[in-house]
């Protein structure tokens, strides 16, 4: 069975870092697009940063400029390096990819907590 594990989660101060990683395992074909999606409580998730299979990159306009997303493609990893942290980035951060057939899966997320 495909499973997304998630980690690098952990309670920080604001101004600080976190890295944050993905892998993939289990029997699955080619991964076109990788990336990270948030959700504080009483909001809707959102989507971070994410990566198509060709490099090319999306950030939320509230990271851009801290975050970086990047991947290993031949071990099915993806990576989310998070720098200045601020509270507003407290959040459960979840993993997502989707196949080239268009088959979408999810992590069980890791929690980012950072306080002032």
């Amino acid at each position: 069975q495909v499973q997304l594990v998630e980690s690098g989660g952990d309670l920080v101060q604001a101004g600080e870092s976190l890295r944050l990683s993905c892998t993939v395992s289990g029997s699955i074909g080619s991964i076109n697009v990788m990336g990270w999606f948030r959700q504080a409580p009483g909001k809707q998730r959102e989507l971070v940063a994410r990566i198509i299979s060709g490099g090319s990159t999306n950030y939320a306009d509230s990271v851009k400029g801290r975050f970086t997303i990047s991947r290993d493609n031949a071990k099915n990893t993806v990576f989310l390096q998070m720098n200045s942290l601020k509270p507003e980035d407290t959040a459960v951060y979840y993993c997502n990819v989707i196949m080239r057939s268009g088959t979408m899966y999810w992590g069980r997320g890791t929690q980012v907590t950072v306080s002032s």
